[in-house]
């Protein structure tokens, strides 16, 4: 991937001497969407994942290291990566299903092309190899309910959430954030809708995450759809892409 005179114009300016102005994480975050080096496919998905509602949520800055997890395709790790800058790091973790699923895009988007700033992370959900205490915020977009869906053929078995979060707690520095984005499913249902339509309630994925430690310092209607009807699949022609989608942030 290469980088736009833009996003190069903006870290000369962050490494430039004390009289010029610092760009603030609004700017970052700007610039990062707006680099026109970006793909088309990205593009058009910013108008309906509002990339930057969930990076300002993330509260991250430039020299930060963010991880992406579950992240497929990296989307979201590019962005992340226009934000922390040279001197951050953006980490693209994938487990061994969801780095089959975007096996071609992975290895023709970062993996044949060395992207600065971005480590590609093959890791299991039960040993994620994430650093205690080493990341400023981690990501979870539409990934978190697939933690609680069983298909062995897919590679997908019997996950223990408590141990996959605490490794995320103590892989966050004090006070750093996680946000996560799900798909909405019907309230007081739990995780009971994840194999039929890989959706999850909003009420039990906080209590999920307030169980393990965090603490939830804000949210987003940005994603929200009530005109999804949330008795179908997320890949149903009829609402994918248009899900009913809830942002929760929560803090260590």
């Amino acid at each position: 991937m290469k980088y736009s005179l833009s996003v190069l114009a903006a870290v000369l300016l962050l490494s430039g001497c004390d009289s010029t102005p610092q760009l603030t994480s609004d700017d970052l975050i700007v610039n990062a969407i707006a680099n026109p080096d970006r793909s088309d496919a990205d593009r058009e998905r910013d108008a309906r994942s509002h990339p930057e509602v969930i990076l300002d949520l993330l509260d991250i800055n430039t020299g930060d290291v963010v991880a992406d997890v579950l992240g497929g395709g990296g989307y979201y790790t590019e962005l992340i990566a226009g934000v922390v800058g040279p001197d951050g790091e953006a980490i693209l973790q994938n487990n061994t299903p969801y780095a089959t699923f975007v096996k071609q895009q992975l290895q023709e988007r970062y993996i044949d092309t060395t992207v600065p700033g971005i480590r590609v992370l093959f890791s299991e959900v039960d040993d994620l190899q994430l650093e205690p205490g080493s990341l400023d915020a981690v990501l979870m977009v539409m990934s978190f309910h697939d933690l609680y869906y069983y298909n062995p053929e897919r590679g997908w078995l019997n996950t223990d959430v408590p141990l996959f979060l605490a490794q995320l707690y103590a892989a966050l520095k004090p006070e750093a954030r996680l946000v996560i984005v799900d798909h909405a499913a019907l309230p007081d249902t739990g995780k009971s809708a994840v194999e039929a339509t890989h959706r999850i309630d909003e009420v039990f994925v906080q209590q999920e995450f307030e169980d393990a430690g965090f603490s939830l310092v804000a949210s987003s209607d940005a994603l929200r759809n009530p005109d999804d009807d949330k008795t179908k699949l997320v890949f149903d022609k009829s609402v994918r892409g248009h899900t009913d989608r809830f942002v929760l942030a929560f803090k260590k």
